[in-house]
C-alpha cells in the first residue's frame, strides 16, 4: 500500500499519516521532517529531493505526508495507491494549528525536524489563512484530483476524517 497525504497547513496530514502507518504497519515519511533542519533552518532542495527519492526507491509500501513539489511530487502521486486530500477550511486549520501548539509547546513533534520546537506566530497564522492558499496552490491540488480521480479521497472536515479513519481500510 502506498498512500500520499496532501493538504493545507494545519489540516492534520501528519496525524493521519501516523495513524495509517500504524494500521498498515508501513513506513511513514513526513516531508516537514525532511525539509526542516534544527532551529527551523531549511535543508537544501537537492538534498531534500534525494532523501525522498531514496525513500521511494527502497520502500515497497509507504505513507508520505506533505506537498513540497520538488520532493518527487509527481512520482509520489503516480505511485500512490491512494491520494488523500485534506481540504479543511482555513479557520479549521488555524484552530487545529493552535490546538497543536498548546499540545506540543516547547517540544518537537515526531513529524518535524529535530530541534524544531512547536511554535505559533503571526507569520505561520498568515500562512495558514492566506499565503498557503494561493490560487496556484489550489490549482495544483485540482490538477492532482483531475489526473488521478480513481485513487483520490477528499476529506473536508473532522466528521469526514473521523468516518474515514473508522472505515475498514
Amino acid at each position: 500500500m502506498k498512500i500520499a497525504i496532501i493538504g493545507y497547513s494545519g489540516c492534520g496530514k501528519s496525524t493521519l499519516a501516523k495513524h495509517l502507518g500504524e494500521i498498515y504497519q508501513i513506513p511513514v515519511l513526513y516531508l516537514d521532517r525532511v525539509f526542516w533542519l534544527p532551529n527551523w533552518k531549511s535543508r537544501e532542495r537537492e538534498e531534500s529531493a534525494n532523501i525522498v527519492k531514496q525513500f521511494l526507491d527502497t520502500n515497497d509500501s509507504w505513507v508520505i505526508d506533505g506537498n513540497y513539489s520538488y520532493m518527487e511530487k509527481e512520482r509520489r502521486m503516480k505511485e500512490a495507491d491512494r491520494i488523500i486530500f485534506l481540504n479543511f477550511n482555513r479557520f479549521s486549520c488555524l484552530y487545529r494549528a493552535f490546538h497543536r501548539y498548546f499540545t506540543y509547546r516547547g517540544q518537537t513533534r515526531e513529524s518535524m525536524g529535530e530541534g524544531c520546537e512547536e511554535k505559533m506566530d503571526l507569520e505561520f497564522a498568515w500562512w495558514i489563512l492566506h499565503a498557503g492558499r494561493t490560487k496556484a496552490e489550489k490549482q495544483e491540488f485540482q490538477k492532482i484530483l483531475q489526473k488521478y480521480p480513481e485513487k483520490c479521497v477528499v476529506i473536508k472536515n473532522q466528521r469526514q476524517l473521523t468516518a474515514f479513519k473508522n472505515q475498514k481500510q
